[in-house]
C-alpha cells in the first residue's frame, strides 16, 4: 500500500506515494501522475494526439446517495467505440488537464481508451466516510456497501452516460489502487472484462504491509496511517517525525504504547485498530482476500516484482487463491525485478545497484501489459499467454513457465548451517547434537533494516537491495556463507527457512535472510565487488509458534522449530558467488521491538519489558537449521 519513498521517484506506489505525499500540496498533481504510470503504461500503435481529449467531470451517486467525484477523459472525435479503463485511488486526482493525462498515458491514450478516475468514498472531492481498506460487506445485507459496490455503482453510471464505449472496461492500479481493483472483480459488473492487480495486499497480517508473521511493521504503519487518517488529504508525516535520522525517533518513541498518548490521541482508527487487534483474529480474516476469491471472475493479471518493499506476498497469494479455481486459464501471473510500482516507470533496468542487463519494466509493458488489455479490450491479437512470466534474476532473462511453482525437473535441498560459519548441501557432522551459534539480542541497540541515517524522504525503494555488509559482522547477527560456487545454482518456487533455536527471554523475533554474495574481483562492475545482495528476506514472531489466533510464551532455553516461507523466487546464484544465510532478532525501525519477554498485547508493553536475551541457532542433529530450496536442475 504505502510508506516512504523517496520524493520525486515516479512509482513507487504505495509507499513510495507515502513519502511523495508527505511533500507539499504542489506533490499532487505529480502524485496523480504517479498513479496514471503505476496503472497502466502500454505501448500500442499510435492513432490520437494527447489534444484529443476532453474533461467531463461528475459526482457520480452510489445506492446510498454517496456522491463520488469523478473525471472522464476522452477523444472528442473517434472511429470507432472505445473501452473504458477505470483507475480508483484513495490519493486524490491532482490538478491534471485532459491533455496531461492522455500524455501521461501516452501509449494507451494514443490508441484510444476513454480514461476513467475516481476519488474513493471520504477522500479529497468524493463524499462519505473514508474506511482503510474497508472489509467486504456481508453479501446477505442488501443495503451495505463497499468498494466493490461503488466499482459496481460506477461502471453502471458510466455506462449510461458515457457515449461512444464498447461495453467493455478494464481496472488496474498499484497497490491501494490494486486492491480496489480486486475488490472490484468480488461480484463484477457484467462489463467488468479485464482486471490487472499490481501488487494488491491480500493479507494486511500475515504478508503484506503492516505486519509480516504477527511482526508489526512499524514505520510503515505509523506513518502510514497518520498520512492517511488525520485528514482527508494527505498528511505529512514530517510533522511529528522530526528527527533527520528516523531510527533515532522511533527508538526515542520508547513502547508503541506512547504513540497514541504523544501524537494520536486515538484519532487514528487504523493505529487503534493496531492496539486493539494485535493478533489474528476475526478482524484481520475478514479484512483478507482468502474468503473472498473463491472464483475467477475476470481475467486477471498479478503483477509482482522481487524486491517490493511493501506488497510482495499479495499479489502471489491472490494469483495462488484464484488459480485453485482457475478452470478458465484466466489467471495468470508476472513477476518481475521490481521495487514497488517499478514496472511502470522509466526503463527498469536496473534497481540501485543491480543491472539487470535489459529493460525488464519496457519490456513488461510493452511484451505483457499492452496485449493483455488489448485482447481483453479491444479484441485486438493473440489471447495465448504463458501460465507464469518471470525475470530470473542472476541469470537475467525471463522464463514462461506452464505451472507456478514450477514442478518440472525441480527438487528440494537442503542448505546446512554448518560449524565455522560455513553453509553446504551436505549434513552437517553429528559430532556435537547440541552444537549452535549464539548472539545477544537488546532492544535497546536493535539491527537498522538498511544504512543509517535513516531519512524519512529517501532511501525506501531501494533498500532491499542495499549491500548487506553493513550489518555483517554485527555482534548481533549470525552470518554463515557457503564456498564459492563451481557452477550456477537456480532456485525457482518457495523458499523455506527452517530455523532451530532457542531464547533466554519468554518472546523473540527471528529474521533470515538469503543473500548472494558477488565475486570478492566481479570483473564485470569492480565497485559490485563482494556485493552481498538480499535474495528473500523476513521475520516471524516467536509467540505465534503454536497459533497466529492466540499467541503464547516461549519457555526459556528451549529449542523450537520456526518456519519461515518466503512467497516465491526466481533466481541464479551464479557460478563464482557465494551463498549467505543471515539471522538476527531485530529489524528497526521497520518491524517493531520485540520487548523479548512475553506481554498479552506488545502494543500495550512498558519500557520495563523489554530486556536482552541470548539467542542460540542450531546446527546439528535433530536440530540442524537449514534453508529448503527448490533447486531448478540442469
Amino acid at each position: 500500500m504505502q510508506r516512504p519513498l523517496e520524493v520525486f521517484v515516479i512509482g513507487d506506489s504505495d509507499i513510495g506515494l507515502v513519502n511523495c505525499r508527505r511533500g507539499t500540496t504542489i506533490m499532487l498533481q505529480l502524485l496523480s501522475l504517479v498513479f496514471l504510470l503505476l496503472a497502466f503504461p502500454a505501448v500500442i500503435q499510435a492513432q490520437l494526439k494527447p489534444s484529443d481529449y476532453v474533461r467531463t467531470e461528475a459526482m457520480i451517486p452510489m445506492r446510498d446517495g454517496t456522491r463520488l467525484y469523478t473525471q472522464v477523459d476522452a477523444p472528442a472525435h473517434t472511429t470507432e467505440p472505445l473501452p473504458i479503463l477505470l483507475l480508483r485511488t484513495p490519493y486524490g486526482l491532482g490538478e491534471l488537464k485532459a491533455e496531461q493525462v492522455a500524455a501521461a498515458l501516452a501509449e494507451l491514450s494514443e490508441d484510444g481508451y476513454i480514461i476513467v478516475r475516481q476519488d474513493i468514498r471520504g477522500r479529497f472531492k468524493s463524499e462519505g466516510e473514508f474506511v482503510m481498506l474497508r472489509q467486504p460487506r456481508d453479501p446477505k445485507d442488501k443495503s451495505a456497501i463497499d468498494e466493490s459496490t461503488d466499482t459496481y455503482d460506477t461502471i453502471d453510471w458510466l455506462l449510461n452516460k458515457v457515449p461512444n464505449h464498447n461495453g467493455r472496461v478494464g481496472m488496474a492500479g498499484t497497490s491501494y489502487g490494486a486492491w480496489l481493483s480486486v475488490m472490484g472483480m468480488l461480484d463484477p459488473h457484467p462489463a467488468l472484462k479485464a482486471v490487472v492487480q499490481q501488487a494488491s495486499p491480500a493479507d494486511m497480517w500475515l504478508g503484506d504491509d503492516f505486519h509480516h508473521n504477527g511482526a508489526f511493521r512499524l514505520s510503515y504503519g505509523l506513518e502510514y496511517s497518520y498520512m492517511m487518517e488525520s485528514s482527508k488529504e494527505i498528511s505529512n508525516v514530517s510533522a511529528i517525525i522530526d528527527r533527520f535520522d528516523a531510527y533515532e525517533w522511533y527508538l526515542d518513541l520508547g513502547s508503541l504504547s506512547n504513540a497514541d498518548k504523544k501524537y494520536f490521541q486515538g484519532k487514528l482508527p487504523t493505529w487503534t485498530n493496531f492496539v486493539n487487534q494485535p493478533d489474528y483474529n476475526a478482524f484481520w480474516k475478514r479484512q483478507a482476500f482468502a474468503p473472498w476469491l473463491n472464483r475467477v471472475t475476470v481475467p486477471t493479471l498479478n503483477v509482482a516484482g522481487w524486491w517490493d518493499q511493501e506488497d510482495f506476498y499479495g499479489p502471489i497469494k491472490i494469483y495462488e487463491l484464484l488459480e485453485r479455481h482457475d478452470t478458465s486459464k484466466q489467471n495468470f501471473l508476472v513477476v518481475g525485478p521490481w521495487n514497488h510500482g517499478g514496472w511502470s516507470r522509466g526503463e527498469g533496468g536496473k534497481l540501485g545497484r543491480i543491472d539487470f542487463g535489459s529493460p525488464t519494466a519496457a519490456y513488461y509493458r510493452r511484451n505483457i501489459l499492452a496485449p493483455f488489455f488489448a485482447y481483453y479490450l479491444k479484441g485486438k491479437g493473440a489471447g495465448d499467454r504463458p501460465e507464469a512470466f518471470t525475470f530470473r534474476t542472476g541469470a537475467n532473462e525471463w522464463i514462461a513457465h506452464s505451472e507456478w511453482p514450477p514442478k518440472r525437473n525441480v527438487t528440494e535441498r537442503r542448505l546446512y548451517f554448518q560449524p565455522n560459519k560455513k553453509l553446504s548441501f551436505e549434513p552437517p557432522p553429528s559430532t556435537d547434537p547440541q552444537a549452535f551459534d549464539s548472539y545477544v539480542s537488546d532492544p535497546a541497540n536493535p539491527v537498522p533494516y538498511r544504512p543509517r541515517p535513516i531519512q524519512v524522504h529517501s532511501g525506501w525503494p531501494v533498500w532491499l537491495v542495499e549491500d548487506q555488509r553493513f550489518v555483517d559482522r554485527r555482534p548481533d547477527v549470525l552470518t554463515w556463507e557457503s564456498n564459492t560456487l563451481n557452477e550456477d545454482v537456480t532456485v525457482a518456487g518457495k523458499i523455506i527457512a527452517n530455523i532451530f533455536a532457542s531464547t533466554t527471554g519468554t518472546d523473540s523475533d527471528w529474521i533470515v535472510k538469503l543473500i548472494d554474495v558477488y565475486p570478492e574481483k566481479f570483473e564485470a562492475d569492480q565497485s559490485m565487488s563482494g556485493y552481498q545482495l538480499m535474495i528473500a528476506g523476513d521475520v516471524f514472531r516467536g509467540r505465534y509458534r503454536v497459533s497466529f489466533e492466540k499467541p503464547e510464551p516461549l519457555a526459556a532455553n528451549t529449542i523450537y522449530n520456526y518456519q519461515i516461507g518466503f512467497p516465491a523466487n526466481d533466481h541464479t546464484f551464479k557460478k563464482g558467488h557465494r551463498i549467505m544465510v543471515q539471522v538476527q532478532s531485530t529489524w528497526f525501525p521497520v518491524i517493531d521491538r520485540n520487548p523479548q519477554k512475553f506481554v498479552p498485547n506488545i502494543f500495550l508493553a512498558q519500557e520495563s519489558d523489554f530486556q536482552p536475551a541470548t539467542q542460540k541457532v542450531f546446527r546439528s542433529g535433530q536440530h540442524a537449521s537449514y534453508i529448503a530450496l527448490p533447486i531448478e536442475g540442469k
